[in-house]
């Protein structure tokens, strides 16, 4: 989806649902991470999460771009347009706008695979270590790498 068919969404979505036009900018903003958009108090403009529309299906999209939309319509209009306020809640049930942005597809952790030369202990770090400067905790023996683990991978 382009910017410009994210901004024609929005705006026919506030003419369906809400009754009242979207006069402001829609855009994408890569920097989301964890929210599926965020109204912005001082511009009144929309930022969504481009990750997240690209993950889910198009109901999912719409009811992202509603929820975003009661914050926008609410505050302008002078009243409660925080998650707490009852005015939220229920404009946000009227319209059928999600609630909660569904998580998004974390990229699969690696795990670096260690094992002391002298007591045969595995050790198991996200991160790669120094064999050359850290040793083993239980007898303070060398370290040598064994492999590099994927969470899917299912051999021990």
């Amino acid at each position: 989806m382009t910017q410009e068919e994210l901004q024609t969404l929005v705006e026919a979505i506030s003419i369906e649902w809400f009754q009242r036009p979207f006069m402001h900018e829609a855009i994408f903003n890569a920097r989301l991470k964890t929210t599926g958009g965020r109204y912005h108090l001082n511009d009144h403009h929309l930022d969504f999460n481009p990750t997240l529309f690209a993950q889910s299906d198009e109901q999912t999209i719409v009811g992202i771009i509603k929820h975003e939309l009661c914050h926008y319509h609410l505050h302008l209009a002078g009243r409660g347009y925080r998650h707490r306020d009852s005015e939220f809640k229920q404009l946000l049930q009227q319209t059928g706008g999600l609630r909660y942005a569904p998580a998004v597809a974390k990229k699969a952790s690696k795990i670096e695979c260690y094992q002391c030369v002298r007591c045969q202990t595995m050790i198991y770090r996200k991160r790669k270590i120094d064999t050359k400067r850290f040793r083993c905790g239980r007898c303070r023996g060398k370290l040598a790498w064994q492999e590099t683990k994927r969470p899917n991978d299912d051999n021990d």
